[in-house]
């Protein structure tokens, strides 16, 4: 249902994009969580030195 509802709003030119997400969601979704989870970590690694100095 949800890749209907998407190529009606997102046309015929997107409907490849959304086919290529659907393909890849896992590694997608995998880099997307990654990044957060190493901007989160490397963040706090910052403020903890910039504290101590």
């Amino acid at each position: 249902m949800t890749e209907m509802v998407l190529d009606f709003v997102l046309g015929p030119f997107w409907q490849a994009v959304g086919d290529f997400y659907f393909q890849h969601q896992m590694i997608l979704n995998s880099i997307v969580v990654g990044a957060a989870l190493c901007n989160i970590f490397f963040r706090k690694r910052k403020s903890e030195a910039g504290s101590q100095s």
